[in-house]
């Protein structure tokens, strides 16, 4: 994966070995199915794009007092996926429904979970060229 601010994703998570372990395999389920994917690191999240964003790892200890978990991935997808798994699911554009997966550790990202990102990146179209 390759991305303006690569590298700077371990930065992010400096403070947190949960986080960059679900980094790691985040990156692993990416790699072997969409090579392409870029990421970008933000003050408040690493994104992982195709043609547009579809997964969002961040750590919500930065803005809540009482987080339910260290590290949540969001994956946006263009429908509602129906799982108790997640701990919430908004749809804050027409086209858009985004879900948040507490991870608790990396055992959360199973392969119900790799597949999600896979479908995810999917649909979030390739890289324009």
């Amino acid at each position: 994966m390759v991305g303006p601010n690569t590298g700077a994703a371990e930065d992010f998570f400096a403070g947190s070995s949960l986080g960059l372990a679900v980094l790691v395999r985040v990156r692993e389920v990416l790699a072997e199915s969409h090579p392409d994917v870029t990421e970008r690191v933000g003050r408040s999240q690493v994104a992982f794009r195709r043609r547009r964003g579809f997964a969002y790892l961040w750590m919500p200890g930065q803005y809540l007092k009482n987080p339910r978990a260290e590290v949540v991935l969001s994956l946006a997808l263009p429908s509602r996926l129906d799982s108790p798994r997640f701990a919430e699911v908004v749809h804050p554009a027409p086209t858009t429904w985004m879900h948040h997966l507490d991870v608790h550790t990396t055992a959360d990202v199973d392969d119900e979970v790799a597949a999600w990102l896979v479908h995810a990146a999917d649909v979030a179209g390739p890289v324009a060229t």
